[in-house]
């Protein structure tokens, strides 16, 4: 379990973590979610002891410390959203490097890497260096050095960005086995179908603050009064998407590949509106469809961005 209690982080006039209280269930796999800004990253430096908070305190309770002690930090393993490794060494090299910065020695180390080299799908790697490692290769190895230790507690911050589908599948398997296993788990991610096929729990940042916490269930339930058309269309075209904020009851827009995504308010009735706006526009559409709140209206509304902005 990590128990956050009035976390305050500013650098200078900047807040970054504001006044945060937060508890995360042991055995969890909990999904943090905000756009870039939003604090997560200094948010995760203060619970691994990485900056120290102005004010508030991080717990863990059942690993004899109130704060991130080199007791405690022993049983967490960080995964950051950049390489943290050699490029010059091999996978068995940089994993070997890092386990024995936990203390591990003789036949403990040499199963741990084993271990981590085979759960990422490395062990084939021979020599190899990590320079010459793709992209997936390299997500994975950064993996296999945050969990060579065996950590209780598991940071992932990003770790399936700009990698190919087999690699990210991999990944993504990976920390379902890791959760089954009993580790509590905190998990960032820019990409919403990952939080909503992996994390049962979630919190949503915004400047430095939760704005929102719960199921996905009961995420959902705060935005009630709305709904989303979704409008296919035949081929990717130039959108005006001012002109659709600009109809009664919208509240965002979206154009993704070839849809084109409309959040507005229940009650309004403004669907004739919308798809006069399309006409309008010449827009050629192929399908129209209305859906029951997601994970990201959810995110849309709380925040009025996308994750990934």
């Amino acid at each position: 379990m990590i128990e956050m209690n009035n976390l305050t982080k500013s650098f200078g006039s900047t807040v970054a973590v504001n006044n945060i209280s937060l508890t995360i269930p042991a055995g969890s796999l909990f999904g943090l979610l905000g756009p870039n800004g939003a604090g997560k990253t200094t948010l995760i430096n203060l619970i691994t002891g990485l900056v120290s908070p102005d004010s508030g305190t991080v717990r863990f309770p059942g690993l004899n410390g109130k704060k991130a002690t080199r007791e405690v930090k022993s049983k967490l393993g960080l995964v950051p959203q950049d390489q943290a490794f050699y490029l010059n060494y091999s996978a068995g090299e940089n994993i070997t490097f890092f386990a024995g910065l936990y203390g591990l020695k003789g036949k403990v180390l040499k199963e741990a890497v084993e271990r981590a080299l085979e759960f990422t799908g490395l062990t084939d790697t021979g020599k190899k260096r990590a320079k010459d490692f793709s992209g997936g290769m390299k997500r994975r190895l950064n993996i296999a050095c945050g969990i060579v230790h065996n950590p209780d507690i598991i940071i992932l911050d990003e770790p399936t960005v700009g990698i190919d589908p087999q690699s990210r599948n991999h990944i993504l398997r990976s920390v379902e086995k890791l959760q089954k296993e009993g580790r509590t788990i905190i998990y960032t991610t820019h990409y919403m179908e990952e939080a909503e096929a992996l994390c049962s729990d979630i919190a949503i940042l915004d400047k430095g603050k939760i704005i929102a916490r719960g199921t996905q269930e009961e995420l959902k339930l705060m935005i009630q009064d709305h709904y989303r058309v979704i409008f296919t269309l035949k081929r990717p075209e130039k959108v005006d998407l001012q002109a659709f904020k600009k109809i009664p009851g919208v509240r965002h827009v979206e154009l993704e590949d070839l849809f084109l995504k409309v959040t507005s308010e229940v009650g309004i009735g403004n669907l004739n509106q919308l798809t006069e706006e399309v006409n309008r526009q010449q827009i050629l559409v192929t399908d129209i469809k209305s859906d029951s709140p997601s994970l990201e209206t959810v995110f849309l509304n709380l925040t009025g961005r996308s994750l990934r902005d």
